[in-house]
């Protein structure tokens, strides 16, 4: 299947001055390939980098640009990049982009990795000359075959026509861009866990400090940005900051466009690419086309299984990231899931915990243990052979799983949907609870846990 095929992204309504991400997919979903690419204004940005721009001034761009990650924690690009040693002692670095896409629901850097592959080589070339990187991985899920296949045929173009390499387009800048494949672990998306399997280690988050930009890949200076992120920097240096800045809508305190989606029981399910402030009523209705016939909104989450759910009511919210927190959750990736008036919600969240218990690491006690009993506690209720007190002990796992309290964000991610459902349907974790059942103390213990 087509990634076109999952919603309306390709359509005659795109422009270059309005969709710097899409306006060059072809209307077949085929692949744009460099000869196309570049016909397209395609590595224009790149040559006017290399050949008119400073390391400093690209960095300034993207950092007046107010471009935020992409991969759904949203920190300032710009910014992170300045977090690199100004020391030109230091002059082995590399350039990460985080292609992990394990995220359920999340589907966009798939689109762009398979159908404009040359957008992120010339995103990761620009970028990788402001930060002075002359090595850059594209760290890939696993099970994305069919867009390791793409990126690799789009690397020996770039590399044949002298994009990447040995003296970059004669501006003397050497730079090389391999394609790394995952094992296939959620846990690789958390930017430290990345570069220990990168290292060929097993993907446990760090410490931090030291953070990446200090000490990251081999104990070099190291940045890495999600696939997104990167495709959206030929667009700032090609056309410029101001109008950038220009693409989102009024009240959006986020610039530029956002690749959005919404997935379920809804009559057109997609990934647009819509600019920053769109409402989720906009994406729902307009783009969605809302609910199929027969099913009525329930809920729905923003961007990801690790955001909290939101009422129907709150539609109307601003889709950029203090929009989304004004009415309860987080952003996330954009791509939002529409659950539907059919859905248990303790099966739905039986479900996700039991996906994030299996991608926990193991590395901290609170995730390792915490994840496994909510999945316990879950199974149980969904039997309807809850007991007494478990909604409570539910509660507690919330907060004890909470931020700041875990070593990574897996944890708190995880529980947030649960946090939310628990508040919005209590009633239906208490149909649960069997009548005759004992207190959870006085039960025996529960094995055989996943």
């Amino acid at each position: 299947m087509k990634l076109s095929s999952f919603g309306p992204a390709n359509t005659t309504a795109r422009k270059p001055e309005t969709h710097p991400l899409t306006w060059r997919l072809r209307d077949d979903g085929d692949t744009v390939w460099l000869a196309e690419y570049e016909s397209k204004n395609g590595y224009a940005a790149a040559r006017k980098a290399l050949a008119q721009m400073s390391p400093d001034e690209i960095v300034g761009a993207v950092k007046d640009a107010g471009l935020k990650g992409r991969g759904g924690a949203g920190f300032p690009t710009g910014v992170k990049w300045s977090l690199m040693p100004k020391d030109e002692s230091q002059n082995i670095r590399y350039l990460l982009c985080n292609a992990d896409e394990m995220e359920p629901n999340t589907w966009k850097d798939r689109l762009i990795m398979e159908q404009l592959p040359h957008l992120l080589i010339e995103g990761m070339l620009i970028s990788a000359r402001a930060l002075k990187a002359s090595t850059g991985y594209i760290f890939l899920r696993g099970e994305y075959v069919d867009s390791a296949r793409i990126l690799n045929r789009a690397l020996d173009e770039a590399r044949a026509a002298g994009l990447i390499g040995k003296n970059v387009l004669g501006s003397g800048f050497d730079f090389e861009l391999y394609v790394h494949t995952g094992a296939g672990r959620y846990i690789c998306g958390e930017e430290t866990a990345l570069i220990n399997s990168l290292e060929g280690r097993r993907a446990n988050p760090r410490s931090k400090p030291p953070f990446p930009a200090a000490v990251g890949v081999w104990g070099k200076p190291t940045c890495v940005n999600n696939v997104e992120t990167l495709a959206n920097v030929p667009a700032i240096v090609g056309d410029g900051v101001e109008w950038y800045k220009s693409l989102c809508r009024p009240g959006s305190e986020d610039h530029g466009t956002k690749l959005m989606g919404f997935s379920g029981k809804v009559k057109n399910p997609g990934v647009w690419e819509l600019p920053f402030g769109v409402t989720a009523r906009e994406l729902f209705e307009d783009c969605a086309g809302g609910m199929k016939d027969g099913y009525t909104l329930k809920c729905w989450q923003p961007g990801g299984a690790g955001t909290g759910f939101l009422l129907p009511e709150t539609l109307d919210a601003q889709m950029y990231a203090a929009g989304i927190l004004k009415v309860g959750t987080r952003m996330g990736t954009g791509l939002a899931m529409a659950v539907d008036n059919t859905i248990s919600m303790v099966s739905l969240l039986r479900n996700m915990e039991e996906f994030f218990a299996r991608e926990s690491c193991g590395w901290c006690t609170p995730c390792r243990d915490g994840l496994p009993w909510s999945v316990k506690l879950l199974r149980a209720l969904e039997k309807g052979e809850g007991c007494p007190g478990d909604i409570e002990i539910l509660q507690q796992l919330v907060d004890f799983l909470g931020p700041g309290k875990t070593y990574c964000a897996h944890a708190p991610g995880a529980v947030e949907p649960l946090g939310t459902a628990l508040r919005l349907f209590r009633s239906e974790f208490e149909q649960g609870i069997s009548a005759t059942a004992p207190t959870r103390s006085e039960r025996p213990a529960m094995t055989g846990v996943l």
